[in-house]
């Protein structure tokens, strides 16, 4: 597996070979530093370990400060990529080069909140009708029976907190790669608010 972990700047439009309109979204990607590498002997199994964004000192405990060895700085961000297909070595930088020959590619981020919402917009409910009279609008409905089991089984759709989790985004196609930019640029929508952090990998489907 390849990866690399970057911030969704925007969406914006280019053209390809045939003169199409491409929605991309703008990825930039700072350079990722190895932190630390992990080997089936030791550990269970192979994974490269890569932070970014260096934390203030002021914020890093000393647990925190532990997992990073002399001379690297703690980071904000840590992530695990298992099998790593490229040899790196601790305290080396990936940039967007990495992805370099990558056709489709794996997106992972932290959605946009939407707060607490109902049943209509957070599970597509059609609700009951529009006419006056019908004091049922927009509501649930019955959620169990009387007598028995009375009570509400678990997993049934209920209004709730709607948004703000981590979502993955399979075989996205990578447009274009420009590393002295430190740019990436992927066909169609990612997850997440401007200015999120995403996690990009090589597809697990697709190659």
């Amino acid at each position: 597996m390849i990866g690399v972990i970057g911030k969704k700047v925007g969406m914006t439009q280019i053209f390809d070979e045939t003169g199409r309109v491409v929605p991309v979204t703008v990825v930039q990607v700072v350079p990722n530093v190895v932190v630390s590498k992990k080997t089936a002997e030791k550990d269970g199994y192979n994974a490269v370990v890569i932070g970014v964004y260096e934390k203030k000192k002021s914020r890093v405990t000393k647990p925190y400060a532990g997992q990073f060895p002399e001379g690297i700085a703690p980071t904000r961000i840590l992530r695990e990529f298992r099998d790593f297909e490229k040899e790196v070595d601790v305290g080396q930088s990936i940039d967007a080069s990495v992805l370099d020959g990558v056709r489709f590619v794996d997106v992972i981020a932290k959605s946009k909140g939407k707060g607490f919402q109902g049943v209509v917009k957070r599970w597509g409910f059609e609700g009951g009708r529009a006419t006056h009279g019908s004091k049922f609008h927009r509501e649930p409905g019955s959620t169990g029976n009387s007598t028995y089991p009375h009570h509400s089984f678990k997993n049934i759709k209920m209004p709730g907190h709607m948004g703000n989790e981590r979502v993955t985004v399979q075989n996205l196609k990578v447009v274009r790669v420009d590393a002295e930019k430190g740019v990436v640029l992927i066909r169609g929508a990612l997850p997440g608010p401007r200015n999120c952090d995403v996690l990009i990998r090589k597809s697990v489907k697709k190659s």
